[in-house]
């Protein structure tokens, strides 16, 4: 990609150095490369490049970022001395943030350095042990569910003290939720564990309760950048605001109009409220648009110019017009998948890469339907979601690493006690665990020695070696290697991730050993779907819009684009019709701005599609199409597309690539 020299408005966000900024940066008008920019123009001014903080939120963003920064200062002629490690800027997300500065204060925290970090596979573990401890049947009490009420909460900044206190427990599922959050909390307590809502929640209760620490790191960065900061929640908003000293440099960088996390407890008003929270703060709107061709900005302005919460903004760019955007109705979800699948593989021969082609939906029960079809077609294709460090044979690996580390970590413990099998069983395992091992056989407790001698070994291998190695001295001490070898395909597949998850580590081996192995332990359980997504591989991309959010492809097909559907409306319950059975405006305005992100992530070529009737629910549903479709100009959308049925679709226009 040809480099662009940064616009009037870039410039301005980069060299307003002094005080609060807000720079509101439209989709694909360079957030990313200003934000670098700036950072390298902080540097050039004579600011330490330790004192400079970003935090952006996925790993691969902040990897992206970092490599940016890096490479900028390296050959910058201007910066005339070389970078070391300890002197860069702290690029991060907010949960790996708040993991340092948990490890670097774990006395003043309540926590131990070795802390385990749950996923939310293990989160849901903890919770259903805790219902069955309770005496509640899991298959009647979802744990999903129960930790998602438990999770908002705490995204909001609620302990259950609080939350105790004020609610009222009217219904059935607070009443079990009032009784599971405690024990939920003793075992993670029991795990020496912290699951990712308390990786922020602990941080924001550090820094507000401890003065001198919340100071130190007010001294240590001096200049603070946040991106994304529309979706940043309650306590990410708080930490924020403590980490930001006496001279208030901070730069904060967003789009109202692509606000789509509220249901994981984003603020709208976190990014609203800037100027109020920040007075005398410097407002930089970049609108100039590198990324999509005119007509398909147009047809992203106009859809979102009708939502009321947000501040005016029109995107432009200097690109050509490009083709109109496509609309295909289609009899079916199957017929709307075959269209697809067909019109993908149509691209593909025309030259276009695989992986420049983006199938894009508001549900993820959409993606069942669409792997068939390009199944049958034989495209190469990948879903994200599938994700590696939720493989069994990748977690069982990290298990004996943490249990190696953290002796504590039950939930590890029992996960690898008996992998490979050693020949102990379940009433041996809760006879460890209930204090009574003393009672077991002579030969059960050789057994369990061994394995305990196993994680010693792994634990002094892991304080002198290079991460890559420890994890490679634990697949073959453990046994599994020698066991996948001898499973079939099966086994072959599992050994090749284990030694996928060896080359993973081979990020951290330029850290010092123990810095390494925690580097590696909190990135592989911070992980994102987009951090899955394999650049090498050349396959067309299937994913929900929100996971969408921050790539950029050659052509995007938006699927489902049907009432109900997208936009989304919750599910009605027979003979029930309240007010809280539909979107209240704000949820409507964000299906808006869902949909929003969705064009923008096109640089090329919009194709839209939408089914007469859909399987959901196990109903056939005959469906409307989606008012975001008629929001679009006609003279933008490819003349008679929407009058087209599945038998007379028009071949698409050539791609000008």
């Amino acid at each position: 990609m040809t480099y662009q020299p940064l616009n009037s408005e870039q410039k301005r966000a980069v060299e307003t150095t002094v005080g609060p900024v807000l720079i509101l940066a439209g989709a694909g008008a360079g957030k990313t490369k200003t934000i670098v920019e700036r950072i390298r123009y902080l540097v050039k001014c004579g600011v330490a490049p330790s004192s400079i903080l970003a935090i952006t939120f996925t790993n691969k963003a902040a990897r992206e970022m970092r490599e940016r920064i890096e490479l900028g200062l390296q050959k910058d002629p201007a910066i005339n001395r070389p970078v070391s490690m300890s002197e860069r800027p702290f690029v991060s997300t907010f949960h790996s943030l708040g993991v340092h500065i948990l490890r670097e204060h774990s006395h003043a925290a309540g926590v131990t350095r070795h802390f385990a970090i749950f996923d939310r596979d293990d989160s849901k573990r903890a919770v259903k042990e805790a219902l069955v401890n309770l005496g509640f049947d899991p298959k009647t009490h979802d744990p999903g569910r129960i930790l998602s009420i438990i999770s908002k909460e705490k995204s909001r900044g609620v302990t259950f003290e609080e939350w105790a206190s004020f609610n009222d427990r009217h219904s059935y599922i607070a009443e079990v939720v009032a009784q599971v959050w405690p024990e939920y909390e003793r075992i993670l307590k029991r795990d020496n564990a912290l699951d990712f809502d308390d990786l922020l929640l602990k941080t924001e209760s550090l820094l507000r309760e401890k003065g001198n620490i919340r100071e130190y790191y007010q001294n240590v960065w001096r200049h603070i950048h946040i991106d994304e900061y529309q979706d940043t929640n309650r306590v990410q908003y708080e930490i924020s605001k403590m980490l930001v000293g006496p001279e208030c440099n901070i730069c904060a960088v967003g789009d109202i109009d692509q606000n789509i996390y509220s249901w994981r407890g984003a603020e709208l008003k976190n990014i609203l409220a800037f100027e109020h929270d920040y007075p005398h703060t410097t407002v930089i709107t970049l609108e100039e648009n590198y990324r999509s061709t005119k007509n398909i900005l147009e047809a992203a302005n106009a859809v979102i110019e009708k939502n009321k919460i947000r501040r005016p903004k029109n995107l432009y760019t200097a690109n050509a017009g490009g083709e109109k955007i496509g609309v295909f109705t289609n009899l079916d979800e199957t017929d709307e998948a075959e269209f697809i699948a067909s019109k993908a593989k149509e691209l593909m021969i025309r030259g276009i890469p695989a992986d420049e082609i983006a199938v894009l939906y508001r549900a993820n029960f959409q993606s069942r339907v669409l792997e068939e079809a390009f199944l049958k077609h034989a495209i190469p294709y990948q879903i994200l979601g599938t994700r590696f460090f939720e493989r069994k044979e990748v977690k069982d690996l990290l298990s004996y690493l943490r249990a190696a580390l953290n002796p504590e970590s039950l939930a590890d413990l029992k996960r690898i006690i008996n992998v490979p099998a050693r020949g102990i069983g379940k009433t041996t395992i809760a006879k460890v665990f209930s204090g009574m091992e003393s009672d077991l056989p002579i030969p059960t407790r050789a057994k369990l020695s061994s394995f305990r001698t196993i994680l010693k070994e792994v634990d002094g291998f892991a304080q002198e070696k290079k991460p890559s190695e420890t994890v490679a001295f634990i697949i073959k001490r453990s046994g599994l290697e020698e066991e996948w070898k001898t499973s079939g395909e099966d086994g072959a597949t599992r050994l090749e991730n284990a030694y996928e998850l060896v080359n993973f580590a081979a990020r951290y081996d330029t850290l010092l050993p123990e810095e390494g192995i925690l580097a590696l332990l909190t990135d592989s359980a911070l992980q994102s779907d987009q951090d899955e997504l394999k650049e090498e591989q050349k396959a067309v991309r299937l994913m929900t819009v929100h996971a969408a959010k921050g790539l950029e492809f050659d052509v995007v097909f938006i699927a489902g684009l049907e009432e109900g559907l997208f936009p989304h409306e919750r599910v009605q319950l027979p003979n029930k019709k309240t007010n809280e059975d539909y979107l209240t405006p704000e949820e409507a305005e964000e299906e808006r701005r869902l949909f929003y992100v969705a064009l923008t992530r096109a640089r090329k070529k919009v194709i839209l599609t939408y089914a007469q009737v859909r399987s959901m629910f196990g109903r056939q549903i005959v469906n409307m199409p989606s008012e975001f479709i008629s929001d679009i100009p006609q003279e933008l959308v490819e003349e008679g597309n929407l009058e087209e049925t599945s038998r007379l679709r028009k071949p698409l226009l050539n791609i000008d690539f």
